[in-house]
């Protein structure tokens, strides 16, 4: 079974020509021209690594892999940009990129890095269950089969969308996370809900995780301004 590439690149003669040097060495490879059909494209196939520029149309590729990672944190991700200062690459990096090469690049140098992180990928041992799983009042949430535990004994699996929001708030424990944030992280590409709907999901969320959901320990509301785990 050949390795599946997803491209995403706004400069055309480019993206062809790493399209046809992938091809030629038998990866399936699809393209996206901007980073909001680049997560829809993500959001729709399977892939085993993702390349991917920085500077792109309608969402940037930071973005584009931050948001990834809210659900996927094995996918390899190979950025490419020609913001090759230190900064954008530590910051690349931090936001869950697994290598960073600057333009110009060199084709050949290309595809040995790809190559390097598909077998890393798949000969590494399985990422530590820390990243993955996330306890709190005796509730268990596996982020990588989207199934919960709760502290009532009830077991339940949750939606990709809810998985993510929880996932965006416990990474920013005891940190307020705004509407806006929230909007442009979970639901970036699609339609933006109502503000009504993102607080149907706290209440949800009360729901399956507070011992009263009345008078919430941990997803909390701070009023005109967003929402804020706390542990």
């Amino acid at each position: 079974m050949n390795y599946r590439v997803l491209l995403i690149e706004d400069e055309e003669h480019l993206r062809e020509a790493i399209k046809l040097n992938l091809v030629l060495e038998g990866y399936d490879v699809f393209t996206a021209n901007d980073g909001r059909v680049g997560l829809e494209t993500f959001a729709e196939k399977r892939f085993d690594i993702i390349v991917l520029d920085i500077m792109l149309p309608e969402i940037d590729g930071f973005q584009v892999c931050q948001t990834i990672r809210l659900t996927d944190t094995e996918m390899p991700i190979l950025i490419l940009s020609a913001k090759g200062s230190s900064n954008d690459k530590v910051k690349g990096l931090k936001l869950g990129a697994d290598d960073y090469l600057a333009k110009p690049f060199n084709l050949e140098e290309l595809l040995l890095r790809i190559s390097k992180l598909l077998k890393r990928s798949e000969y590494s041992s399985p990422i530590s269950e820390g990243l993955n799983i996330y306890e709190f009042g005796g509730n268990k949430i596996n982020f990588k089969s989207f199934a919960v535990s709760r502290s009532s004994g009830k077991s339940q699996s949750l939606s990709k969308r809810e998985i993510m929001l929880l996932k965006l708030l416990i990474e920013r424990k005891n940190e307020v996370v705004s509407r806006d944030e929230i909007l442009e992280k979970v639901w970036g590409y699609d339609a933006y809900p109502s503000t009504r709907t993102i607080d149907n999901y706290i209440l949800a969320f009360r729901k399956y995780f507070e011992k009263d959901p009345k008078k919430p320990s941990y997803f909390i509301s701070i009023r005109g301004v967003g929402y804020k785990f706390s542990n």
